[in-house]
């Protein structure tokens, strides 16, 4: 083995080399007034990381003899996760501060999480199983310690057992899928094992168990009876980064398989997410109109948007892929807004559970949070202009063209659905009234840059995105 190959992984050694700085730091730093400098010095450490992914964009590479590929687009959406990953960690300050048990643990949170992200980047780039399968769990078993991390508030040691349980359970289930495949091909590398598929009921069998565990960690119906109780409990930055960062490898990493590796059994694998789909997208958004609580509602609502962004999945083709990564973009600014807002509410107002009714009034006491959430939903929901329509639009797209017509009508039919669950949050920020409001809140200069940027993204994605369909018009 040539070791030098390891310092071509630029994105996981910059990763590395952050998180090697940041315990080094918790280390030395004493638990005076320095400390308080530490949450800034690792928010200016991550967009090197962002860096270094976008200057792999141009290179394509296969190491360590086929297990590690990477390319333009691997390298654009390992940017895209550090970015999210920045914004939760932005957000992550008021709870570090705030929370007395947990001020004094930050190193112990950055480093989970960044053990989440490198193992997130190995899910990405691998080609061959057993990387996958070592990036997965080391994606998972941090995700477990960050969601029991507050572990005397917020019932977040009991969201921790129940995710940490499901996980095992669901990596058991996906192991055993690659075993039988590993069995009836003889191999694990992702091109070899095509030549040995011929759609037996063994593999199949094997395939129905791999989309088991991966369906667990994008939250897909049946899998996601983990995800209302696991958002509840969890920290509300840990929820926001459940919600999106851990989600966007899973839906990437699933298409790059069933694309790669179960191409000769396309019609099979379509017809098992064209159920879940179906299922993910409808049974989420009624479950979402009854949800009181905020973060529960989030977690229904992010299992509906698992069930949109399947529809590029299904597709199979290089818009599929393209349109999913768009998504996942507009994804991250607008849910991680609105789990900022969240926290924001939660933090300084020191309630645990915050509901519905918690948002009446919010308009006349916090306009601007009321002003951003209010985007945020739109760019969920679907509306126009901004950016969230045009993703749904780019991944309907997608589906339609690959021919199933009756999943669009579905999905669309659910898009309004959902637009009225969304509604429901403004409607009691701006139209309802309450004897108790919200009183006015002024979030730290980290939550306001997070919010800064999770509105430039909305709305410039939404722009691009205009300006993008108009050429495109033009040149037909």
């Amino acid at each position: 083995m040539n070791y030098l190959e390891f310092f071509s992984m630029l994105p996981e050694i910059s990763l590395l080399g952050i998180f090697v700085l940041i315990f080094i730091f918790d280390l030395i730093l004493p638990t005076g007034h320095a400390r308080h400098y530490f949450h800034s010095l690792v928010c200016l450490l991550m967009p090197i990381s962002i860096f270094t992914c976008l200057i792999s964009c141009g290179k394509e590479q296969t190491l360590f003899g086929g297990m590690y590929y990477s390319n333009s687009m691997i390298a654009f959406v390992k940017a895209i996760l550090a970015f999210g990953s920045t914004i939760v960690l932005l957000q992550s300050h008021s709870w570090l501060k705030h929370t007395s048990n947990t001020f004094y643990k930050q190193g112990e949170f950055y480093i989970l999480l960044l053990s989440t992200l490198v193992g997130m980047f190995f899910m990405i780039s691998a080609r061959h199983f057993l990387l996958f399968f070592i990036g997965m769990e080391l994606a998972s078993l941090p995700l477990a310690c960050l969601v029991a991390f507050d572990k005397y508030r917020h019932h977040s040691a009991e969201a921790g057992i129940k995710y940490i349980l499901s996980s095992m359970f669901a990596s058991a289930v996906m192991l055993y899928g690659i075993s039988f495949l590993y069995g009836t091909t003889g191999t694990l590398y992702f091109d070899d094992m095509v030549a040995g598929l011929n759609g037996s009921a063994m593999q199949i069998f094997a395939m129905v168990l791999f989309l088991a565990g991966l369906g667990f960690k994008i939250s897909l119906v049946p899998f996601h009876l983990w995800t209302a109780d696991s958002y509840q409990g969890a920290p509300t930055v840990v929820t926001a980064y459940l919600s999106v960062i851990s989600k966007g490898a899973a839906v990437y990493t699933l298409f790059v398989i069933l694309t790669k590796v179960f191409a000769p059994m396309t019609s099979e694998w379509q017809l098992m997410l064209y159920i879940m789909t179906v299922a993910s997208i409808t049974i989420a958004n009624l479950f979402a109109i009854k949800q009181r609580n905020l973060k529960r509602f989030m977690a229904f609502s992010s299992i509906s948007q698992a069930g949109y962004i399947m529809l590029a999945v299904i597709s199979g083709s290089l818009q599929g892929m393209t349109a999913l990564v768009f998504y996942v973009v507009v994804y991250i600014v607008a849910n991680l807004a609105v789990f900022g807002i969240i926290e924001v509410l939660g933090q300084d107002n020191d309630r645990i559970e915050l509901t519905r009714d918690h948002c009446k009034g919010l308009y006349k006491t916090n306009p601007k949070l009321s002003f951003l959430m209010t985007l945020a939903l739109f760019s969920l929901a679907g509306i126009p202009p901004f950016a969230g329509f045009f993703s749904k639009f780019f991944v309907f797209m997608s589906a339609f063209e690959a021919g199933f017509l009756v999943l669009v009508f579905i999905a669309l039919i659910n898009t309004v659905i959902s637009l009225y669950y969304y509604l429901l949050i403004v409607k009691a920020m701006y139209i309802e009234t309450s004897e108790t409001p919200i009183p006015t809140l002024k979030s730290d200069n980290f939550a306001r840059t997070s919010f800064v940027i999770c509105l430039i993204g909305i709305v410039f994605l939404g722009i691009c995105s205009i300006v993008y369909t108009n050429i495109d018009k033009l040149a037909f």
